[in-house]
C-alpha cells in the first residue's frame, strides 16, 4: 500500500478521530512526552505575552501539552482534519486557546496569521508531501529569534532502530488499528516513519530552511532511537552572521558532535499507538 497523502491521509483521519483518543491513552507516556517537547521550547515566565502555533494539532493532545507548559501564553491549534478538530474543539479549553482548520501548506492564508514566538509540530512533518515548503512557511511565521520544536518519529539510523519500530507496528499497533476499522491510517504509520528522514538527516533539513541551534534530543524509554525532538530557532542571518550549526544528541540513535553535543537521558515511555 503506498502512503497516504494530502486528501486520502487527511480522509483517513477524519475516519479514525473517534478511536484516536482511545488508542493513545493506552500508552502511559504518550501525553508525557508530548508536555517534554513542549517544555523544550523554554519559554520564560510560563510564555507570557507570547503567541504560540501548535501545527497539527489533531484532537488537542499537543495543544493540552503546551498550555500546562505555558499557562500564560495564547495558543493557535491548526489541523487539516475536521475530524480530529471536532474532538480537539469539544474538550475544555480556556479562552487564550483557539482552533483552525487549515493544511499546514495554507497556513498563510488561514487564520493562523503570525508572528508565533514559538511553534509546536508533533506527528506532522513525515506526512506532509513537501515538507521543506512548510518548514519555509514556519521560519516565514516565527518572530526574530522564534523557536521551533518538531516532536516526531524519526529513527536514529542504526538497525536496531528500524527493528524495533517493525517489532513495535506488527505486534502492537497494526493490530490495534485493524481491531478499530483504521488499518490503513496505521500502517500509513508504519510505512510513513520507514520513508521519513533519519534523526541526523532532519537535522540537516531543518538548517538548510533557515533554522539554527538545532538540537537532536532522544525521548526515553522503548522510544529512544526512534521518536526525537528537534529544537531550534529562527536564523536572521543579519544577527546570526553564520550558517546554522546543529547540534546532535549523543543519545542512542543519533551522531553526536562533540563540540556541540547535547544529552538527554530521562526515562521513562512504554509502547502504543499514535497515528499523528
Amino acid at each position: 500500500m503506498p502512503l497516504l497523502r494530502d486528501a486520502a491521509l487527511t480522509d483517513a483521519f477524519d475516519r479514525g478521530a473517534g478511536h484516536y483518543d482511545r488508542l493513545v491513552a493506552l500508552n502511559p507516556g504518550y501525553h508525557s512526552q508530548l508536555r517534554r517537547s513542549a517544555g523544550r521550547l523554554g519559554l520564560a515566565d510560563g510564555g507570557a505575552g507570547s503567541r504560540v502555533l501548535d501545527l497539527g494539532c489533531g484532537t488537542g493532545a499537543s495543544t493540552a501539552a503546551l498550555a500546562a507548559a505555558f499557562p500564560a501564553a495564547e495558543i493557535v491549534g491548526v489541523d487539516a482534519s475536521a475530524g480530529m478538530l471536532e474532538r480537539a474543539r469539544a474538550k475544555h479549553w480556556p479562552a487564550r486557546v483557539r482552533f483552525v482548520h487549515a493544511t499546514a501548506e495554507e497556513l498563510e492564508r488561514a487564520e493562523a496569521h503570525g508572528p508565533f514566538d514559538a511553534v509546536l509540530a508533533a506527528y506532522l512533518f513525515r506526512n506532509l508531501t513537501d515538507p521543506d515548503t512548510v518548514l519555509r512557511t514556519v521560519h516565514r511565521l516565527l518572530a526574530p529569534a522564534g523557536r521551533l520544536a518538531v516532536h516526531e518519529y524519526a529513527l536514529g539510523g542504526r538497525r536496531a532502530d528500524r527493528l524495533m519500530w517493525d517489532a513495535v507496528c506488527r505486534g502492537v499497533i497494526l493490530p490495534l488499528g485493524t481491531v478499530t476499522g483504521d488499518r490503513d491510517l496505521y500502517r500509513h504509520l508504519w510505512r510513513s516513519v520507514a520513508a521519513f528522514d533519519t534523526a541526523p538527516a532532519f537535522a540537516a533539513r531543518l538548517g538548510r530552511a533557515g533554522f539554527a541551534g538545532v538540537r537532536v534530543l532522544p525521548l526515553p524509554g522503548w522510544q529512544t532511537g526512534l521518536t526525537h525532538t528537534f529544537v531550534c530557532r529562527r536564523a536572521d542571518a543579519e544577527a546570526d552572521g553564520a550558517a546554522p550549526k546543529t547540534e546532535t544528541g549523543s543519545g542512542p540513535g543519533t551522531r553526536a558532535e562533540p563540540e556541540t553535543a547535547v544529552v538527554d537521558r530521562e526515562a521513562g515511555g512504554t509502547p502504543a499507538p499514535g497515528a499523528g
